[in-house]
């Protein structure tokens, strides 16, 4: 008989502590060597922790939220065999999903048991548990597909689908339940990261509408005559050319901000920010190196990043580094938004949704299609003056779309 400490392991690219946002077991439950028994998330990563006994555990060393220094211990496990007592640390072993703006660790390839949730406890990853909690679904409802039976975000999908009774909610009763959610993982880093944009950085928003008439217009046929192997165009791939043009005669806008030093870094590269809601929360995929990029090029990788937040599988390289960023809600993107920067950079253009408006021409009014643009900026970089001139020009090149394909 013995008993090990597991201690939290040390998942890489020098981080010091990771959040604890996943148990996969409690007191007294059995567990074998390989099986998962908690999942962490460090700044950029969520990654599954194996055990490395068989035995009983006794004893957790966090909860849920807590913060736990590398070789700090983190469960307690009592072998039934000859083995001695001693602390073991734990190893990574799998990357679920990636979350901000840096590389992510590597994980160990281990061909592994799954672990077994306890009986009140389904068998998912974090991010499926968060996708099921957003969408109201009761995952002890569900039948896993995946392997030793964990629930799996098609497994979501589907039972949404269906419209189980257990989904969908009674109407017209009264509700007099609350609930207190502690933020974790992703969710606390956004939370984190907003403050430290909105707390250190004075912002002026600037408004401007844009007739995008011609350039839907031009959309439409380029969409039209697209190759098979070509994406299908939004209005983003344009935006980001007519970004690459305008920060040309505004280096200003296309830097970042180190406040503690007082430096400003004008970046010849353009990495555009695409700022994208995924299941798990709000991501930053980044396209880099836009200046290089024609309009088909920017949508490409535009949508592999886009599938590739949304699907947990970004590279930590795929989600930072960004110089300037774009916010759009797509057609929930209202009339005017108040978007926040994405610190350390200085800029950050909110595209809302085009809607026909009725314009006037100088003899009658005529239907157009029309877009606000709601920009926000470091007003203790970028003066009023200079954020109107920022987003006139790229309004010019959006009404004359031809513009934008004009090299120099």
């Amino acid at each position: 008989m013995g008993e090990f400490v597991i201690k939290m392991p040390d998942v890489g690219e020098g981080v010091a502590e990771a959040e604890l946002v996943e148990w996969h077991v409690k007191a007294g439950d059995p567990v074998k060597e390989d099986m998962v028994i908690a999942a962490v998330m460090t700044d950029k990563a969520t990654v599954e922790i194996p055990s490395p006994v068989t035995g009983t555990v006794v004893w957790l060393g966090a909860e849920i939220g807590d913060k736990i220094a590398v070789k700090a211990p983190l469960v307690r496990i009592e072998t039934s065999g000859g083995e001695a007592s001693g602390h073991v640390e734990a190893r990574p072993a799998e990357v679920l999903a990636k979350a901000t703006d840096s590389p992510a660790p590597k994980a160990a390839s281990v061909p592994r048991p799954e672990a077994a949730a306890p009986a009140d406890k389904p068998l998912a990853s974090p991010s499926v548990r968060l996708f099921a909690r957003e969408s109201g679904v009761d995952l002890r409802q569900l039948k896993g597909s995946g392997p030793a039976g964990r629930i799996l975000r098609e497994d979501v999908e589907q039972f949404i689908a269906r419209g189980e009774p257990s989904y969908i909610q009674p109407a017209m009763a009264k509700k007099t339940s609350t609930e207190e959610v502690k933020l974790t993982g992703l969710r606390r880093r956004i939370a984190e990261k907003m403050s430290l944009s909105t707390s250190r950085i004075p912002h002026i928003t600037y408004v401007e509408e844009v007739d995008m008439t011609a350039l839907e217009e031009l959309r439409a046929t380029m969409n039209r005559d697209r190759k098979r192997e070509q994406p299908k165009l939004t209005v983003l791939p344009f935006l980001m050319r007519a970004i690459v043009k305008a920060v040309a005669e505004q280096p200003n806008v296309n830097a970042t901000f180190d406040d503690e030093k007082g430096i400003l870094t004008r970046h010849g590269a353009v990495h555009i920010g695409i700022a994208a809601q995924t299941p798990a929360g709000l991501v930053v995929p980044v396209v880099r190196n836009a200046e290089a990029r024609g309009i088909w090029d920017c949508a490409s990788e535009m949508g592999r990043l886009a599938e590739a937040a949304r699907a947990g599988t970004a590279t930590r390289d795929e989600l930072g580094g960004s110089t300037i960023t774009i916010s759009s809600l797509g057609a929930l993107g209202g009339i005017v938004s108040t978007p926040v920067i994405n610190h350390p950079e200085v800029a950050i253009v909110g595209v809302n949704k085009i809607a026909v408006r009725p314009a006037w021409d100088g003899t009658q009014f005529v239907p157009r299609k029309m877009m606000n643009l709601s920009s926000s900026f470091d007003h203790r970089i970028i003066d009023g003056w200079d954020a109107a001139t920022f987003v006139q020009r790229v309004r010019v090149l959006l009404e004359t779309p031809a513009l934008i394909f004009i090299e120099g």
